[in-house]
């Protein structure tokens, strides 16, 4: 099982680069080897590397453990079909947590796991949100992407925590990419 940090997820998905400082997202600027980036534009060259990149706010919560990790195991192959080199998954949770939780939903071997335990990417991301109400505290939104080549070139974030419905490997493969 291939199991990384979040502070490497950049270089995973863009080995060229050597010093990111500012990850960007739709609409903000990117930092990557002191140069700015416009838009969602994550930089460097993927080898031509299609990613689909999905979040959930927490490992073993009840939508992220019952339904939106389940959908990218269980399609794994169509998405990999459809062109994906690599499926990832991020959480703000570590990554003790999530190598269990992997193991348990049949995610090893197949779903790159990349632990945000500080909600570091989330945030540099503008994908964070508060649940603190909740007793989560900062966690990430739940979204999917494809990143292909180094651009991400679909995004869909869900408007409420519990909800799976556009970020969900489903909907990700009825997308064009």
């Amino acid at each position: 099982m291939r199991l990384i940090s979040v502070l490497l997820l950049l270089r995973t998905l863009l080995p060229g680069a050597a010093n990111i400082e500012v990850v960007g997202g739709p609409g903000k600027e990117c930092w990557v080897d002191g140069k700015n980036y416009d838009s969602a534009e994550l930089v460097g060259a993927t080898g031509n590397k299609k990613v689909a990149l999905f979040a959930v706010p927490g490992a073993y919560t009840p939508t992220c453990h019952k339904l939106h990790m389940p959908g990218f195991v269980g399609n794994y192959d169509e998405l990999k079909k459809k062109g994906i080199d690599e499926v990832a998954c991020t959480s703000v949770n570590d990554i003790f947590v999530l190598t269990q939780w992997a193991r348990d939903t049949g995610a090893a071997g197949k779903i790159t796991m990349l632990a945000d335990g500080n909600a570091e990417f989330a945030k540099k991301l503008g994908l964070e949100v508060d649940l603190s109400e909740r007793g989560l505290g900062i966690r990430s939104k739940r979204y999917s992407m494809i990143v292909d080549n180094g651009v991400v070139v679909l995004l869909n974030v869900e408007d409420v925590p519990r909800m799976h419905d556009k970020s969900s490997a489903s909907a990700l493969l009825a997308c064009k990419f």
